[in-house]
């Protein structure tokens, strides 16, 4: 079996609802998907999802990874020997995780395929299903509790607010949306990186009452010991984003008991392959992983659902990136009831992208 052919095409899909958070504003996303085709007529499909501040790259860099390093690596390559294909590509896409985690995707897609079964039972198999949270912008109180309350409606149990701007505000939202929706949501925030370890042990505080389930990435990604402090100084779980990035972040992440939790995303960490190696590392140190997602469409969103449903130290999940982009190809990738996540149950990844 060898690749014989290897294309990428770029998608831009604006959002239904654009959101702000800590650091940026977002209202379109950008992706590039992945077509690996086979001499035995299988195809595996990747998406790359580039967010310049967190994984330094553009979808134009993408595109070049695909032109000057995958196809080059994949081409004539047997795709069932993707851990030498994915270390080769780790080797010279090392800057570049979200193009690593599209052909990191394509070759899962493969060997599914090959084997006839979904990827999450090939890879361990362990749940079907998983809930996910669902992501409320930095918004006004008023807009932040409407927001809330539509999601509530449409089934999902749990709710993730962004905040890192206003630690005074933020707490006021917290309390509000805990007595808009009562006692049984699961609420988490995420500081994306604006706090100093004062004010997270401020929105600590502050929203005791509220009973936030863990509180995501308060302080600068570049200062991992600052997790540390904020971790040993409150009574919320406190768990790593931006500060994981490699599987030596997550390494010594542990190693220094700086967090209690980690999010494991398959754009930060460049794919399914190196998330696992992360997850046994979180693992082996008692935490607990989070599977989450950048503004990603349903294919990204899958890959992340399998790896999920396949390990056991995934309790968490935050894959809601592809449900306010308009215009997404493979939005039918993911099934989503009554706020809980559900592959299609095809072999692989569980979505053919077609219309090329």
């Amino acid at each position: 079996m060898r690749i014989t052919r290897v294309e990428a095409k770029l998608v831009t899909m604006p959002l239904a609802e654009p959101y702000t958070i800590a650091y940026e504003t977002v209202q379109a996303a950008t992706n590039v998907f992945l077509r690996v085709e086979t001499d035995t007529g299988i195809t595996g499909f990747g998406c790359a999802a580039p967010d310049k501040p967190v994984t330094g790259e553009t979808a134009e860099t993408v595109l070049g990874a695909v032109s000057n390093v995958i196809e080059p690596t994949l081409g004539g390559a047997d795709p069932l020997r993707s851990s030498l294909l994915l270390e080769d590509l780790k080797r010279d896409l090392a800057s570049e995780p979200s193009a690593r985690a599209a052909a990191d995707m394509a070759l899962f897609d493969i060997v599914g395929k090959v084997a006839g079964l979904p990827l999450w039972k090939l890879l361990g198999g362990y749940r079907e299903c998983i809930p996910t949270s669902v992501t409320i912008g930095i918004l006004s109180e008023l807009e932040t509790v409407a927001a809330a309350k539509t999601w509530i409606a449409k089934g999902f149990r749990c709710l993730k607010m962004k905040g890192g701007r206003d630690v005074e505000a933020d707490v006021v939202r917290v309390i509000k949306v805990r007595e808009a929706v009562g006692p049984d949501i699961e609420l988490r925030f995420d500081a994306n990186q604006g706090y100093t370890v004062e004010q997270a042990q401020r929105l600590v505080s502050g929203t005791r009452a509220a009973k936030l389930e863990l509180l995501e990435q308060p302080t600068p990604k570049g200062q991992p010991e600052l997790l540390g402090q904020v971790t040993r100084s409150v009574s919320v779980p406190v768990m790593a984003d931006e500060s994981l990035m490699t599987l030596r972040d997550a390494f010594r992440l542990a190693s220094n008991e700086f967090v209690d939790m980690v999010n494991i995303k398959l754009m930060k960490v460049g794919g399914i392959y190196e998330a696992m190696h992360i997850n046994s590392v979180a693992r082996a140190a008692g935490l607990e992983a989070m599977v989450s997602c950048m503004d990603e469409a349903g294919l990204a969103i899958a890959a992340g659902l399998h790896f999920a449903l396949a390990r056991p130290n995934v309790a968490y999940a935050d894959l809601d990136g592809h449900l306010d982009l308009v215009g997404d190809p493979t939005h039918a990738a993911v099934i989503v009831r009554d706020g809980c996540l559900y592959t299609t149950d095809s072999p692989g990844l569980g979505f053919d992208l077609r219309d090329w």
